[in-house]
């Protein structure tokens, strides 16, 4: 199975595990594609920018909308998101050797988001991880059937990875 997805407990933790791993990999030579989350903690009276850097360089792109003080809806801002997610189809089409999405969220579980990347991923055998949490689990499983669930560890992360690349390069050579 070349597909992953890893749940961290506590807020943010998740987005941090994935970043790391990112940041690993590229340094091992691996061309990544998709996205890392990276917040930017407010003092005032929102929790967080949300920033997603499109792997592997950029652009970074503000996903979090500032709805007031008062606000209770949903802080994203759908029309940036897709803007990431049209960066990451067009740099997928391009070859990767990982698909690595920081979240399946709301968007994704409503059909929008980074579904179809996922689903570009698996069509070219392109090993991916997706980042959930506990919320969003039966969403993505009933999305994709199965995957493997890796512990929310930097070198378990590492070493799944390491394992699908070698299967899938092994594959496209056969």
């Amino acid at each position: 199975m070349k597909l992953a997805y890893v749940i961290a407990p506590g807020r943010g933790t998740t987005n941090l595990l994935l970043a790391g791993v990112a940041e690993a990999l590229s340094e091992k030579g691996l061309k990544l594609c998709g996205t890392v989350q990276l917040d930017t903690e407010r003092a005032e009276e929102h929790h967080c920018d949300m920033d997603v850097l499109v792997l592997p360089d950029g652009p970074k792109i503000r996903i979090s909308q500032y709805l007031g003080a008062n606000a209770r809806g949903c802080k994203l801002n759908p029309e940036a998101l897709e803007t990431a997610v049209a960066t990451t189809e067009a740099r997928l089409k391009e070859g990767a050797d990982l698909l690595l999405v920081n979240k399946f969220g709301k968007q994704e579980a409503e059909g929008r988001g980074f579904r179809e990347a996922v689903g570009l991923a698996l069509a070219d055998d392109i090993p991916a991880i997706i980042g959930l949490s506990e919320g969003s689990r039966d969403a993505f499983m009933e999305f994709v059937g199965e995957a493997v669930a890796l512990e929310p560890q930097h070198d378990a992360i590492l070493h799944w990875v390491m394992n699908a690349v070698d299967a899938a390069d092994g594959q496209k050579t056969s």
